[in-house]
C-alpha cells in the first residue's frame, strides 16, 4: 500500500464518518424537535456540540472491538478497507434516501465482514466478536424499550398530581438534558467505530504497531467529522423516527431519550458497537407503549425490523464487491 493510497483510505473513512453522523441525526434530535422543545437548527447545533464532546468522556473500547475484535487483524489491507468502507457507504445512501433509519454501524460490521470473507473465507471471522455485535441488535432496542417505558411509568406516577402545564414546563427544560446526553452516548460509540477502520489501515501499512494505543489524531478527526455531519443533519430520517412512530410529548420525549442515553453509556462502556438507531427506536416505542399499545403504528415498526435484519448481509454483499472492483483500481 502506498502512502498515496493510505490517505485516500483515510479521507473515505472520514467520508463515512461524515455520513454516520449526518444518517444519524435523526437519532440524537428526532425527539426533541418533534416535541418542539427546539427548532432543528439548534438541535443539531446543539447534537454536534456532544458528539464532540463524547471525546473528553468515553474509553476507545469500541474502537478496539471494530479494529481487531470482528475480522482477524493479520487479513486486512487496504483493499478489505476499502470494500467495508464503500459497502457502509453504498448502504448508508440507500436508506437515506428511502427515509429509513438504519444502523450505520452495523453496515461498517457487514462491509467488514464482507470484504474479509471475500478475501480468505469465513475463518477470518472473530465469531465472539459478531456475537456480540448480532446479540445487540435485539438487546439494545430491548434495554432501550425497557428503560424508556419503565422511566415513563415511574415519572407519570411522581407527577400524576401536577398539572399538564407545569409538567410540560419541566419536560421542556428536562429534555433538553436528556437530548443532549443521548447525544453525548452517539459520539461515544459511533465515532470510534471509523476510529477502529483507520487504525486497522495505519497497522497495515505500518505506521503504528498493533500493541500501541489509538493515535490521538484519529480520535479527534473522527469526533469532528461525525460532529460536522450531525450538524448537516439527514432531515429525510428525522419524521420517521419523531412522528410515524408515535406521538411524543415533551414528557414523552424526555423518558425515551434517557432510555436511550443509559444504553448507549452501557454498551460504550463495555466496548460493544451498537446501533443508536435501534436503540432510540427502541425507546420511543417503549414510551408509546407505556401509553397504551396501540399508541405505537406498530406497522412502521415492524417495516424497520425488516431494514434491520438486512444491513449486515446487504452491506457485506456490496463490500464484497466492493472489495474485488478495489483490487482491479487500487
Amino acid at each position: 500500500m502506498s502512502f498515496e493510497v493510505l490517505v485516500f483510505l483515510v479521507i473515505v473513512a472520514l467520508a463515512f464518518d461524515f455520513m454516520n453522523g449526518f444518517h444519524d441525526a435523526a437519532n440524537s434530535i428526532a425527539t426533541v424537535v418533534s416535541t418542539g422543545v427546539l427548532k432543528p437548527t439548534q438541535a443539531v447545533a446543539m447534537a454536534a456540540a456532544f458528539n464532540f464532546i463524547a471525546l473528553f468522556i468515553f474509553q476507545v473500547k469500541v474502537a478496539t472491538t471494530v479494529g481487531k475484535g470482528i475480522v482477524d487483524p493479520g487479513i486486512i489491507d487496504h483493499y478489505v478497507v476499502f470494500g467495508a468502507l464503500i459497502g457502509a457507504i453504498t448502504w448508508n445512501i440507500i436508506t437515506w434516501y428511502y427515509g429509513i433509519p438504519s444502523s450505520s454501524s452495523h453496515a461498517l460490521i457487514g462491509g467488514l465482514i464482507g470484504a474479509a470473507v471475500a478475501k480468505v473465507g469465513t475463518g477470518s471471522l472473530v465469531a465472539s466478536g459478531i456475537t456480540k455485535v448480532v446479540a445487540f441488535i435485539l438487546i439494545s432496542p430491548l434495554v432501550g424499550f425497557l428503560l424508556a417505558s419503565t422511566l415513563m411509568v415511574v415519572f407519570s406516577h411522581l407527577v400524576f398530581r401536577s398539572t399538564p402545564s407545569r409538567v410540560d414546563r419541566w419536560s421542556r427544560r428536562l429534555q433538553l438534558v436528556s437530548a443532549s446526553m443521548y447525544s453525548l452516548g452517539h459520539g461515544g460509540n459511533d465515532a470510534q467505530k471509523t476510529a477502529g477502520i483507520i487504525w486497522m489501515l495505519l497497522i497495515a501499512y505500518g505506521a503504528t504497531g498493533a500493541k500501541e494505543p489509538l493515535p490521538m489524531w484519529v480520535l479527534v478527526s473522527c469526533y469532528i467529522t461525525i460532529a460536522l455531519g450531525t450538524l448537516f443533519g439527514g432531515w429525510r430520517i428525522v419524521k420517521t423516527m419523531g412522528q410515524r412512530l408515535t406521538k411524543l410529548k415533551p414528557f414523552h420525549g424526555c423518558c425515551a431519550e434517557t432510555g436511550g442515553a443509559m444504553t448507549l453509556f452501557m454498551a460504550t462502556g463495555l466496548g460493544i458497537p451498537v446501533s443508536t438507531t435501534h436503540t432510540i427506536t427502541g425507546a420511543i416505542v417503549g414510551v408509546g407503549s407505556a401509553q397504551r399499545f396501540n399508541a405505537v403504528r406498530w406497522g412502521v415498526a415492524g417495516n424497520l425490523v425488516w431494514a434491520w435484519v438486512l444491513t449486515i448481509p446487504c452491506s457485506a454483499f456490496v463490500a464484497a464487491i466492493a472489495w474485488w472492483v478495489g483490487r482491479q483500481i487500487l
